[in-house]
């Protein structure tokens, strides 16, 4: 088969496969993996395992890690370190640590029954760290379609995300090293490898980012976004192929590129002009991946596919729910969390990959392991959409723990009428409560993030814990009262939901949505929107009314023109205008 021919069958089964994974609702991945198990060479044998192609799909690796670095940065990681080094620490140590006990007891067991088990600890480890990630790419996109990024649950599960992202990292240098040691050499290996990625990473964080920072503006003052572009690629692939040339990992290279440029103010830049290279090369390397099941192994060992379908999901959610527990999470917060974590991810497919390469991992375990992963995948949209019900079930007190939050919620607001319902606590809820503030208004304002709560009563606002898309906390917050809602956040998802139970429990309750831009005005306001006001037009109107006064135009003439562009898209003000301010000079 000629190259083209290849390419053409790569694209054709990639396109099909995502299109059916798009109409069934799953992540796009899983779609690559179905593709890759079509045409490889042990289900159709379309396409041979062809090694320049698996080489080409390495870097959809590289640039995964890049795109990782580039959102990496030391703030968020401070917000959240108790999460990401209590629970996400944890959880990953405890895995690894538990994969290598059950290893012990099995390597016992076979001992005493006199049968042979040549599977050393540097496998189990190698495998075990396969099994300690979870899929970053499915869980995000689930939870953000579920207007749940922001809930209790969903910053535990994100804080443990990025900790595996970041554990990635030095499991890509542990792998190689525990291939290259012998029996009595294993400090010295790991020592090695582990100066090695200090010197070089310690070199360059050090001057680094002054260097990238000047390279960059100096290239973009050329102004051609091709040169932009080859830039970077210069520097993801040559920092990638620095740290492979010092025995580390191309992966780890491109990640410390990333972590360069996000302190750069090109930083976002960079991640559009990056965005379609990562998406194209993954997408290339789990067609690879799924090449790689060999479908009669899987037969021939079901059950052992269908235990390590089961048994680490098992293991990992009761691992998870047990140290959230530990953390002081709520029984209900805790299970939900252990859910959207039980699965496997993206990087276990890389780790799995690499201690492959390296003689870790036996090939007659791949497949089996492989299939499992993919199955605990598959299973992981299945698993969040029904979430609640299992948590109902398994979690007797979790009605109980939130009727009580709402019943104080409810108490709090009992004597406030005609108030606003402030939905979403950031910067523009902030804001906008201030001015209510200083006219009097009663309001209530809601929000699902605890920093940001408690931040808002040490404050003195009236700031209550609720997750406004739900309307157990809308009725808390005393919506059939209110004087109006207001959905600070552009999020056309959650402002939907917001609007479906406002429409149905409290029609006549006025609701103002806040957008990036007016994509979806239109829809917001056919699901009962009394005003819908995009940021992106009120920006321009103020950059327009600021740039009108300084050429010299009149400060009246000024206020009239944007009054005017004003009325022509906010009904209020349009129905509101009267002859008189025609009349205004």
């Amino acid at each position: 088969m000629s190259s083209l021919e290849l390419t053409l069958l790569y694209l054709c089964a990639a396109v099909v496969s995502v299109v059916g994974c798009r109409l069934l609702h799953l992540p796009a991945m899983l779609g690559y993996l179905l593709a890759g198990l079509l045409i490889g060479p042990n289900a159709l044998a379309l396409a041979k395992d062809s090694s320049a192609v698996a080489h080409l799909a390495e870097f959809g690796v590289v640039f995964l890690m890049f795109v990782i670095g580039l959102e990496f940065n030391l703030p968020k990681l401070n917000q959240m370190r108790h999460v990401v080094f209590g629970l996400g620490l944890g959880q990953v140590v405890l895995t690894l640590l538990g994969t290598l006990l059950l290893n012990l007891g099995i390597a016992w067991g076979m001992a005493q029954l006199t049968l042979p088990w040549h599977v050393g600890w540097q496998t189990a480890l190698a495998v075990g760290s396969a099994l300690a990630m979870s899929s970053t790419a499915i869980v995000v996109k689930l939870m953000a379609d579920r207007v749940e990024l922001e809930s209790p649950h969903g910053q535990r599960v994100m804080g443990v995300l990025l900790f595996q992202d970041l554990a990635v990292v030095p499991l890509l240098v542990l792998i190689p090293a525990l291939a290259d040691m012998g029996e009595h050499n294993l400090w010295q290996a790991l020592s090695v490898a582990m100066l090695k990625a200090s010197v070089l990473v310690g070199a360059l964080l050090w001057g680094g980012p002054r260097v990238m920072r000047q390279w960059l503006y100096l290239v973009a003052r050329r102004k051609s976004d091709e040169l932009f572009m080859l830039n970077l690629l210069l520097i993801t692939l040559g920092l990638a192929w620095l740290t492979e040339w010092a025995g580390l990992s191309l992966a780890m290279g491109a990640f410390l590129a990333g972590m360069l440029i996000a302190e750069t103010d090109f930083k976002h830049k960079v991640e559009a002009d990056m965005r379609p290279f990562h998406d194209v090369l993954l997408g290339l390397f789990f067609i690879t991946i799924g090449m790689k099941l060999d479908w009669e192994v899987v037969v021939d060992n079901w059950a052992w596919v269908l235990g390590l379908s089961v048994l680490p999901v098992l293991l990992k959610a009761a691992l998870v729910f047990v140290l959230a527990r530990m953390q002081g999470g709520a029984a209900g917060v805790s299970l939900r969390t252990a859910i959207y974590l039980a699965q496997a991810g993206e990087f276990g497919f890389v780790l799995l990959s690499l201690g492959q390469t390296h003689g870790l991992v036996p090939v007659a375990w791949v497949s089996p392991i492989l299939a499992s992963m993919v199955l605990s995948m598959i299973a992981t949209p299945f698993l969040i959409m029904n979430a609640e019900r299992i948590v109902t079930r398994w979690v007797s007190t979790d009605w109980l723990e939130q009727s009580l939050a709402l019943t104080g919620m409810a108490q709090r607001t009992l004597k406030t009428y005609h108030h606003v319902i402030v939905c979403g606590y950031g910067r523009s809820g902030h804001n906008l409560v201030d001015l209510l503030r200083l006219e009097g208004v009663a309001y209530v304002a809601l929000d699902s993030d605890p920093d940001k709560v408690q931040s808002g009563r040490e404050q003195g606002h009236h700031v209550e814990f609720g997750d406004a898309t739900q309307l157990t906390s809308l009725m808390s917050a005393g919506l059939a009262r209110a004087a109006a809602v207001v959905v600070t956040y552009p999020d056309t998802a959650s402002a939907l939901k917001v609007l479906a139970w406002v429409k149905e429990h409290a029609p006549q309750v006025p609701v103002v949505v806040r957008t990036h831009d007016d994509k979806d005005l239109e829809q917001l306001r056919s699901a009962g929107a009394a005003e819908v006001v995009p940021e992106v037009i009120e920006g321009s109107l103020m950059l327009a009314s600021q740039t009108l006064a300084l050429i010299g135009t009149p400060l009246k003439r000024v206020f009239r023109l944007v009054q005017a562009q004003r009325m022509s898209r906010y009904a209020l003000m349009r129905d509101t205008h009267t002859p008189q301010d025609n009349a205004a000079p």
